[in-house]
């Protein structure tokens, strides 16, 4: 039987990827921090708390599961911090550490989570094997660093590698500081949604089909770094008034009300017929079913934090 570990499985898009790895086959053991609770996702899914900073957990854990496929999702991305906090350096290392690990202990077949980031930005349409990584954040580089060094180590000891770099995405149990749950928040509890003038054309996914996107990629044999993207762009006014024409509160979007971040590209959209015509995959979510669902999860939470 197929087992892998799951690394963040209760992160953003590890929790929605454990449901999809039980379907595919997989024993799924999956990894949460020491101070959370696992979600309640059905005894399927075997929860362990561990500190993978710390190596000598991480070590006890792989030996103890032994996994054959490893889905490393975890890392720290809180909003507003993760782009130039120094703890990117300390998760290259661990990240290294349990790639080490994993083939110690005789795992086959590793997915690793990268960044859009990685590219030069200032190319607009970013493709694999194309577009040249020059990353302008720590975050940025130090997932670059991981790439080229896991992929170099995964080589050398025969350990089938693939690296999924993520680009925008949205869905249940987005942090509410993003730009869709922000805006969708904003909106449900009948205030403005400050935007900026939301003309940067971005690529976006529903968490769900990133998770799905992963799976396949784990599952299969596609070497090296694969987009994890529509192919599409949309503009940031386009998703907010998408949120508010469904809420029927356009007269509460404020465009231009914030300043962009200093040198935010005008358009970022991934390359994505690797992920097409290689590993088989297409999204089950239109933009605008997409954001119906995101809507209708944060309906059912509270919005008074």
């Amino acid at each position: 039987m197929k087992r892998v570990l799951v690394t963040g499985g209760s992160g953003f898009i590890g929790r929605h990827s454990l449901a999809p790895l039980v379907r595919a086959g997989y024993e799924v053991f999956a990894v949460l921090p020491e101070w959370e609770t696992a979600p309640e996702l059905g005894a399927t899914v075997k929860w362990r708390s561990a500190d993978l900073l710390d190596k000598t957990r991480t070590e006890r854990l792989l030996e103890e599961i032994r996994p054959s496929h490893l889905l490393h999702f975890a890392w720290n991305v809180e909003p507003g911090k993760y782009v130039s906090s120094p703890g990117n350096l300390l998760w290259t290392s661990c990240s290294l550490a349990l790639l080490h690990c994993f083939a110690g202990c005789g795992g086959r077949r590793v997915v690793m989570a990268g960044t859009c980031a990685e590219y030069d930005w200032r190319r607009g349409f970013l493709s694999e094997h194309v577009t040249p990584c020059k990353p302008a954040t720590l975050y940025g580089a130090c997932k670059h660093a991981l790439r080229v060094a896991g992929e170099a180590f995964a080589k050398e000891v025969g350990v089938s590698w693939a690296w999924g770099r993520i680009f925008f995405l949205y869905g249940p149990y987005e942090d509410p500081g993003r730009f869709v749950a922000s805006v969708a928040r904003s909106l449900l509890r009948g205030e403005p949604a400050w935007c900026t003038h939301g003309g940067q054309v971005r690529d976006f996914l529903h968490v769900q089909d990133v998770a799905t996107a992963f799976v396949a990629l784990l599952d299969g044999d596609v070497q090296g770094a694969v987009n994890i993207a529509s192919g599409q762009g949309v503009t940031l006014k386009e998703i907010a008034l998408t949120i508010a024409r469904r809420l029927r509160k356009e007269r509460l979007l404020e465009f231009g009300a914030l300043d962009p971040p200093a040198n935010d590209p005008p358009r970022l959209v991934g390359d994505a017929s690797r992920l097409r015509n290689e590993v088989r995959w297409s999204p089950a979510f239109s933009l605008d079913r997409g954001i119906a669902h995101a809507i209708t999860w944060w309906e059912s939470q509270d919005l008074s934090a």
